[in-house]
């Protein structure tokens, strides 16, 4: 679980906590600021429902959102994710200003916040921050596009290693506090098999698992496990984006 000190992490760091506003240069930086908020948010909570109009964008600090699809019979699965590297709603914002899913709120933590109005009114006198965002899209669509095969192509083993290391660039501390129903719904598999999955890997040695989630303890391992995506999705964000760039 998250303490106070990591839920205000964020908070403590600024706007910057995000690597997206951090990339932007300072005089770019300086016309959202104004416009920019800094709030908690809950694991769980719901930003947006599927068809509602998008009021906020949101910058996450420490915290992972999920764009997901629900099925009529209740099921549902991940479409999108966004963590410190990007920024939610843009996409749905370009023509419709509604959410095309559901945004759910992973991890516990903070963002911040601006108003999409607000935003695309600065965007449309920046140029830089124009690039920056397409830049930004260009890779999102990439890897909405790669998991497309994936799930297609892909065994639900090496999908899950690929899930645990890529949601790893994303917090700001050593073990993922996620549970098993977490990763189920993100994947729209059974728990069952997130939690066979998950035991294999921890007998494996690559993970070591507690009550409040999970900790990587063998990368390489874990790596060699995932499919070709992973690092596929990697190369293109740290080209486009080389700010996402992080040593493992």
């Amino acid at each position: 679980m998250y303490s106070d000190d990591m839920l205000y992490a964020g908070a403590v760091r600024g706007h910057r906590a995000n690597k997206l506003l951090a990339a932007l240069e300072p005089e770019d930086f300086a016309c959202l600021e104004p416009h920019l908020e800094i709030v908690s948010l809950q694991q769980g909570q719901v930003l947006r429902e599927t068809g509602q109009p998008l009021q906020y964008a949101y910058f996450p600090h420490n915290v992972i959102i999920s764009l997901m699809a629900g099925m009529q019979d209740g099921r549902a699965a991940e479409m999108s994710v966004f963590g410190n590297e990007g920024v939610t709603g843009l996409t749905g914002a370009a023509v419709t200003n509604q959410a095309f899913g559901r945004y759910v709120v992973q991890l516990t933590g903070t963002a911040s916040r601006i108003k999409m109005t607000k935003m695309y009114e600065v965007i449309s006198t920046r140029p830089n921050i124009q690039r920056l965002m397409r830049h930004f899209m260009e890779a999102l669509m990439v890897r909405v596009l790669q998991n497309v095969a994936c799930n297609a192509i892909h065994s639900v083993e090496a999908r899950c290693a690929r899930l645990i290391l890529s949601t790893s660039h994303r917090v700001d501390q050593e073990m993922i506090p996620l549970t098993h129903e977490s990763w189920a719904d993100r994947m729209g598999v059974q728990r069952s098999t997130v939690s066979a999955i998950m035991k294999r890997f921890q007998a494996a040695g690559w993970v070591r698992q507690s009550r409040g989630g999970i900790t990587i303890t063998d990368p390489t391992a874990l790596r060699e496990a995932a499919c070709e995506c992973y690092q596929t999705v990697r190369d293109v964000f740290v080209r486009l984006l080389p700010y996402t760039a992080k040593k493992d």
